[in-house]
């Protein structure tokens, strides 16, 4: 006789379900271990009530925002011509750029010219000869330290004559001969001199022939180009 399951009867289980089964036990037991460890904290975690922000702090802000918001609207008005101005201003910005990177040739030719612009000029020849005559006399009677003391002095008048915004009343002869505005001969020439004036009048040590010669060559090597002096 055969006995047919009822609704009551457990279902069968298949030999490979019982596996499933027996891992299913394991990760049960392991996670109600990893509830039990009290190492482990599982409630939530109850902060403190944070005192609420001072009022002067609330009413800062309040009338900040309240100041800053127009502002905000009109940026807001004009961000799409705003946005335009800032697109073609970076692109300038980096036109410049690259150009001074690459530097064409015409502007290398502009700028050397313009720098041989300021080197040609000089003082007027007839003063600069006269200067140099008076100069030489001195010279010859063996006063060196007059003689390029007298240079020195002339020099610092034709350069105020023709440049007036380079020399103050204050300007010694060290910062003159360093003046970056004044043409490359006439710091060179200005500086021999001046240092030569300088070991004189300060280090108290008498200037010799060799010494004044080589301060009028200086003057002589600038001043004497035959070139008019130019502002």
């Amino acid at each position: 006789m055969t006995i047919s399951p009822g609704k009551d009867a457990l279902p069968q289980i298949a030999p490979g379900q019982q596996g499933e089964m027996a891992r299913g036990g394991d990760f049960d037991q392991a996670y109600a271990d990893l509830r039990a460890d009290e190492s482990i904290q599982f409630a939530e975690v109850e902060f403190p009530a944070q005192e609420p922000p001072p009022d002067w702090l609330t009413d800062f802000l309040q009338w900040l925002s309240e100041v800053l918001a127009p502002l905000g609207m009109f940026f807001v008005a004009i961000w799409p011509v705003l946005k335009w101005v800032l697109i073609i201003g970076g692109i300038a910005m980096l036109v410049i750029l690259i150009v001074r990177m690459i530097e064409p040739d015409f502007l290398r030719r502009k700028k050397k010219t313009t720098a041989e612009g300021e080197d040609s000029w000089a003082p007027d020849q007839g003063e600069a000869l006269a200067l140099l005559e008076e100069a030489d006399r001195l010279a010859n009677e063996g006063r060196y330290d007059e003689a390029t003391h007298l240079l020195l002095k002339r020099s610092v008048g034709q350069i105020a004559e023709a440049r007036p915004d380079l020399v103050e009343p204050s300007s010694t002869a060290r910062e003159l001969s360093a003046e970056i505005r004044l043409p490359q001969g006439a710091r060179d020439a200005f500086g021999i001199i001046a240092a030569r004036v300088e070991r004189s009048l300060f280090a108290l040590s008498p200037l010799h022939q060799d010494d004044w010669q080589a301060a009028r060559a200086a003057y002589a090597d600038f001043a004497l180009q035959q070139k008019a002096l130019a502002a």
